[in-house]
């Protein structure tokens, strides 16, 4: 591991940041917030800091390797969480806990939120708050990946420690920039789809932009205090239904079906027919569940309500029109544990990624079968190829360490003082990426004490990056030669 590369890279990624401030500010400047000049020395400190990590390095020819990936990763989306937080603090006059915890909600699109009041609040800071979400859909690395290259940086390592999902060297592209390109591209063009969509369906132009952002990024920031409940329309909740359950679907599948002018390739990739399959499941088992206990009073209001909430839930995005957590039955506990599902990988969605459950199922069942032919050779297959052991030993590895890691993360909530059922769902909400959880926490975490918000604000950070990333700098073995 060599340092210069990492301060290096470090500081391209903070000048790319720095730009992360330019539209609020000129948000600010056109509705005359007076929060212009906050927006403007924010920017000066964090293009000047990336400058200073930057030039004085930028000549040298080092190329990034595995071990300065996964540091230069988990650095990155820790120090872009403390950056991020910086405009809270100025503009909202936030605590630094508070600020730090709503940062890394946007940037690792969990959408858990420590404001109220919303609908109250300059469209600078909301707008700001949106476009944080929407750069975390994506990953802050891959968009920088793409620009990396002209600046002499290879940009694999840090492609392999920040994308989700067990099968990581599968790539659209041959070269790691294409493939940031490529999925820029379609990450861009998608949102302003949604975003047309939105606006044809009634919203405003504001609203339409920052909510396609969410939308994509499967974040679940709104920009009112009801989500989407404000607008208590049929047409939009449609829209963010499809445009959702797309971005719950890996973007290597989009690529192929833009590519190829057809759509037949979605039903034949088996991690999207199961995740859709769920997804119809949930839908008619809450509809059946919703109208048949009295909760809703028509049919139709069940579906409206079963649709968006399961849509939301799955995808991670944690957008809402209905407050699920007091739903009858065992409903709230089934879409928490959807929740863990999460959707694709290759896509936005938390979640611990429908490939993983298709592959641990597969086998339990090869397992069952072994136990009627102990001398048959019954290898995994996925879409027709056979699943390499190291594959399958990472996704049962996984699971171990997401098990261990909720199980303490809960633990240290209750010492803390968080009732079960609420530190149940905080830490669904926080390491799933979901948003919205059980209990206290199923609107807001503003009454989350600030010891556990701050614990939260790091599961979040484990989850987006799914876990390994930040353990594995933990081994010994890791920091030798």
């Amino acid at each position: 591991m060599r340092l210069t590369v990492i301060i290096r890279t470090l500081g391209v990624l903070f000048l790319l940041f720095s730009t992360t401030i330019l539209p609020p500010l000129a948000i600010s400047l056109l509705t005359l917030d007076g929060y212009a000049a906050n927006y403007s020395i924010e920017f000066l400190i964090f293009f000047s800091a990336g400058l200073l990590l930057w030039l004085p390095l930028h000549k040298s020819q080092d190329v990034i390797r595995n071990r300065d990936g996964f540091v230069i990763v988990a650095l990155m989306w820790t120090a872009m969480s403390l950056l991020g937080s910086v405009p809270f603090m100025l503009v909202l006059d936030m605590s630094f806990v508070d600020a730090l915890f709503e940062s890394a909600s946007g940037y690792t699109t969990t959408g858990a939120t420590v404001i109220v009041g919303l609908d109250s609040l300059p469209q600078s800071i909301l707008f700001y708050r949106q476009e944080i979400q929407w750069l975390g859909g994506i990953g802050v690395i891959v968009l920088a990946v793409a620009l990396l290259p002209m600046l002499g940086i290879g940009g694999m390592q840090l492609y392999r420690a920040e994308t989700p999902g067990p099968v990581k060297d599968e790539r659209i592209t041959p070269r790691i920039a294409g493939t940031a390109r490529t999925l820029c591209v379609l990450y861009i063009w998608m949102s302003v789809a949604c975003a047309a969509c939105y606006w044809l369906a009634g919203m405003g132009a504001f609203d339409a932009v920052t909510h396609s952002f969410a939308t994509l990024a499967t974040g679940g920031f709104s920009t009112h205090d009801a989500s989407f409940a404000y607008f208590n329309s049929p047409a939009v909740e449609a829209v963010g239904i499809v445009f959702m359950l797309l971005a719950g679907i890996s973007f290597n599948e989009h690529f192929i079906a833009w590519r190829a002018l057809r759509l037949g390739g979605y039903l034949r990739n088996t991690q999207t027919r199961v995740f859709l399959i769920v997804v119809a499941l949930l839908i008619g088992a809450i509809s059946a569940v919703l109208y048949g206990t009295g909760a809703k009073s028509t049919l139709t209001g069940a579906f409206r309500a079963a649709a968006f909430e399961a849509a939301s839930v799955i995808t991670s995005t944690g957008f809402g029109i209905d407050d699920f957590s007091l739903w009858p039955l065992a409903l709230p506990a089934v879409l928490i544990f959807t929740s863990m599902m999460g959707g694709c990988a290759g896509s936005t969605a938390g979640g611990m990624k429908v490939i993983r459950f298709v592959i641990v199922g597969k086998q339990g069942i090869a397992q069952i079968r072994r136990l009627i032919h102990p001398r048959a050779v019954l290898p995994i297959r996925v879409d027709g190829r056979v699943v390499p052991a190291s594959v399958i030993e990472g996704v049962w590895g996984f699971f171990a360490i997401y098990v261990s890691v909720y199980a303490v993360t809960m633990v240290l909530l209750m010492m803390g003082g968080m009732d079960q059922i609420t530190a149940f769902g905080a830490v669904a909400a926080c390491l799933n990426n979901l948003g919205p959880g059980l209990g206290d926490v199923a609107a807001n975490f503003v009454n989350v004490n600030s010891p556990s918000k701050f614990l939260l604000a790091f599961a979040m950070i484990f989850g987006r990056l799914e876990i390994f990333t930040f353990l594995v700098l933990l081994t010994p073995g890791f920091w030798r030669n």
